[in-house]
């Protein structure tokens, strides 16, 4: 078995862990997903209770066209709802995509979130590797990803696992000089809420070979009720939306997300604590033989030092201290070493730079 196989395939498997270390649950503090540690946003649990009082939540079909849902994305993204399709997740939304559009080869610029290589093998679909890595502060080349001969780019920004936002004139000239050679750019922008400012969704409107893709239930902290959406021209919304399963989002999940979307002081709150939070996480773990990279997202990648085994360093910490962070050794195109610890309160955060100062004591 490969290091990469013994860690959990993502974050969050707080189960996998407690049964593989024989750890309760309510022991281990999770950094490894990258969820608000706030918690959702009261009126959603409001909402949700609200629901469940009404016995058409449970024995009525989903609206079929998600209006309500849709109308709520709109507002929040600044789009028009013809422009949404909405689904229950990232992956189920790929894979619409990719049954509605004539993708035969895509490039995948690594290293990135695992689950696009396996979207992209499930469909059938030949993938190019376009490597942008920590050597080149995760740099892309427009030049390099364009003579691919692909039908289609998948990305992210902000990356993923570094947290880095690409420079904002970067996408534009990308979705222009792709737009020439008939390429689309799948982008994945399902931690835009921290930058809202960068995100390219009202772009996705009029360019006929942009896709967004973003995330509400990370920023809201309700990643159980699983809702994603897609941002993209009303001819393409349609085709796209066409090749998902009929009711992709459950009633209490659109419910949850239209009140969410509509608490702005929420929004505005989580994007100032994140700010406050992650500077202060990144300035000290500066202080240890660490390899940190700056992020704009809710969690920060580092590297441990070569001398450091990694896996005894992730066992490590989760044995002595209970505390889980999310191993990169998945991640393609990224050397091994390489953690992401998601930003956390300020009380959590102590307690993870301290049994990083104490793990790499102890392993030394």
């Amino acid at each position: 078995m490969s290091n990469s196989e013994s860690y959990p395939r993502h974050g969050g498997q707080l189960r996998f862990i407690s049964n593989k270390f024989g750890i309760p649950v309510s022991r281990l503090v999770d950094f490894s997903a990258n969820i608000n540690p706030d918690g959702p946003p009261v009126a959603v649990l409001s909402a949700l209770r609200a629901s469940l009082e009404e016995i058409e939540t449970i024995t009525a079909y989903p609206d079929l066209d998600s209006i309500e849902l849709k109308n709520a994305i709109a507002k929040y993204s600044q789009v028009s709802p013809h422009n949404i399709i909405v689904a229950n997740g990232f992956v189920p939304l790929l894979e619409a995509v990719l049954r509605a559009l004539p993708i035969h080869r895509c490039l995948l610029v690594v290293p990135a979130f695992v689950e696009y290589r396996k979207t992209l093998e499930r469909a059938g679909v030949e993938i190019a590797i376009e490597v942008a890595g920590a050597e080149t502060s995760f740099e892309y080349d427009i030049d390099n990803m364009l003579d691919q001969s692909c039908d289609a780019i998948l990305m992210a920004n902000p990356q993923n696992p570094s947290g880095i936002c690409q420079h904002p004139k970067f996408l534009p000239k990308l979705i222009e000089a792709a737009a020439k050679k008939n390429i689309y750019i799948l982008l994945d922008e399902a931690f835009i809420d921290y930058v809202p400012e960068l995100s390219l969704s009202t772009t996705a409107q009029q360019s006929a070979n942009l896709i967004v893709f973003r995330s509400v239930t990370k920023f809201y902290g309700i990643p159980g009720l699983r809702v994603a959406y897609s941002i993209a021209t009303p001819s393409l919304a349609a085709v796209i939306s066409a090749a998902l399963p009929p009711w992709p989002v459950t009633t209490l999940a659109s419910r949850a997300v239209v009140t969410a979307l509509g608490d702005q002081p929420y929004a505005l709150r989580t994007r100032s604590n994140n700010l406050a939070r992650r500077t202060a996480l990144e300035r000290n773990l500066r202080l240890l033989p660490l390899t940190i990279y700056p992020a704009a997202a809710n969690f920060l990648l580092f590297r441990v030092p070569p001398g450091i085994d990694p896996l005894r360093f992730w066992q490590h910490m989760i044995t002595e201290h209970g505390v889980v962070l999310r191993s990169c050794a998945d991640y393609e195109g990224l050397p091994e070493g390489h953690f992401r610890a998601a930003v956390k309160t300020p009380k959590e955060n102590n307690e993870l730079e301290e049994a990083i100062e104490s793990a790499l004591a102890a392993l030394a």
